[in-house]
């Protein structure tokens, strides 16, 4: 088992659940709905791959080599990338800072990151009695 995997996962999906639990109670008064939604899809997003980091964690137990550390290495960039970005940007749009709307344009690197973790998950599982 992955060591370092299984505590960032546990403590992103703690901030996962802090992050929405404030979201529901303490931003959605105060945000618009284009900004709730924005910060939405990070806490949903970044409990998705909490989940498959998880996954990753336990698995390499079983399935040894650089696919299955860098699928989880793709899954915590794309929570990185993706989630801070909508994070951030929700916040700047929140407070009416149209000036950082470039944010949105890493959102899509952190996408790759995510899509890039589970080809590399299938990759890991393919080459499994490969050796």
């Amino acid at each position: 088992m992955n060591k370092t995997y299984l505590i960032t996962a546990a403590i992103l999906g703690a901030l996962s659940v802090i992050l929405g639990a404030f979201g529901a109670h303490g931003l959605k008064t105060r945000m618009n709905a284009e900004a709730f939604d924005i910060f939405e899809t990070a806490v949903k997003y970044q409990f998705y791959h909490v989940f498959a980091l998880l996954a990753v964690a336990i698995i390499s137990q079983y399935i040894p080599g650089g696919f299955i550390n860098w699928s989880g290495k793709c899954f915590i960039a794309g929570i990185i990338l993706f989630c801070g970005s909508l994070y951030l940007l929700s916040y700047f749009k929140m407070m009416g800072n149209q000036q950082m709307n470039w944010l949105g344009a890493v959102t899509p690197f952190g996408g790759l990151c995510f899509i890039a973790g589970w080809l590399l998950l299938a990759m890991a599982a393919i080459n499994l009695n490969k050796s």
